[in-house]
């Protein structure tokens, strides 16, 4: 606004009312004049383009449970927002590198003198515009959205933010993970929301042979009807291994998301292992060892000693 206000001032307060009538200083004026009008509508391009994303994304709330749909949208939308941004700034800067009087001399000579130097540039633009075209997959693909549930470097966390070349992920700790976009194109990693934000629990627990099952898949499913973690779909014990000391038992129970699930496990675990120790504290793991006495024999008196 500001540009556009003196643009418009250098033209009708100096120029058409002939306040400065030298031809060089004229020139100069309408000069930078081209310039600033250049740059304020490139600003004003930019804030519609911030506005039309802005009253679009209105209608869409990430805070929701089930917040898929707007999530996708905002991750679509706020990359194709950089990008655009990124094109309108090049043009802009491009057209007022063109009100310069020489610039395609200067240009041919750079060409013709960049040598070993343009091809060390090329090289190195090359990785910034593979991390360009690594946001516009994302954005496009979608392997990654706003708000998802990942676990990167061996971290869980949620995407907080993608831009156009980087990601960062909020670590559970509130520590940030920052990768190159390039990194969700390139490497594996878990995306536990990438269809839906339900996921599966799952709490090992390792007793002794002797414990009664039914009465331990019974427990759990009253301490889950009493919690108002469960989403009332998933809800199974098993027996999922055993050792020469224990067996292993694998509970699995649902929640509508990633931090829920964790609460659940972590309440699950707890009372169980509270029931078992109260209820049947001899099938808790345990050690086995037989001993086995050899008594020794009496022997027969001989004849010649009888």
């Amino acid at each position: 606004m500001i540009t556009l206000f003196l643009a418009v001032a250098i033209q009708a307060g100096l120029i058409n009312r002939e306040i400065i009538t030298d031809e060089e200083q004229v020139n100069f004026l309408q000069h930078v004049r081209s310039i600033l009008l250049i740059f304020s509508f490139t600003w004003f391009i930019i804030v519609a383009i911030r506005i039309a994303k802005n009253k679009f994304l209105r209608q869409f709330d990430v805070s929701e449970t089930n917040n898929l749909r707007a999530r996708k949208f905002y991750t679509q939308f706020n990359i194709i927002e950089r990008i655009a941004i990124f094109v309108v700034v090049l043009f802009g800067l491009g057209i007022a590198l063109l009100t310069f009087d020489g610039v395609e001399e200067i240009g041919v000579s750079i060409l013709t003198s960049a040598g070993i130097a343009g091809i060390i540039l090329g090289l190195s633009a090359q990785k910034v515009f593979g991390t360009i075209f690594a946001g516009i997959q994302i954005a496009i693909a979608q392997p990654i959205r706003l708000d998802d549930v990942v676990i990167v470097e061996g971290e869980w966390g949620r995407i907080e933010e993608i831009k156009l070349t980087y990601v960062v992920v909020q670590i559970w700790d509130k520590r940030r993970l920052v990768l190159p976009t390039t990194y969700f194109i390139e490497k594996p990693f878990q995306n536990w929301t990438r269809n839906s934000s339900d996921i599966l629990g799952t709490v090992y627990i390792y007793t002794d042979f002797d414990l009664p099952i039914e009465k331990l898949r019974e427990e759990l499913t009253s301490l889950l009807n009493a919690t108002e973690l469960w989403d009332r779909k998933v809800n199974v014990i098993q027996v999922t291994n055993m050792t020469e000391k224990t067996m292993e038992l694998r509970a699995l129970m649902s929640a509508q998301d990633a931090p829920t699930a964790w609460d659940l496990r972590v309440y699950a675990r707890e009372n169980l292992i509270k029931y078992i120790k109260e209820n049947y504290p001899d099938s808790l793991p345990r050690t086995r060892l037989e001993i086995k006495e050899d008594l020794p024999h009496s022997k027969e008196p001989s004849d010649a000693l009888r």
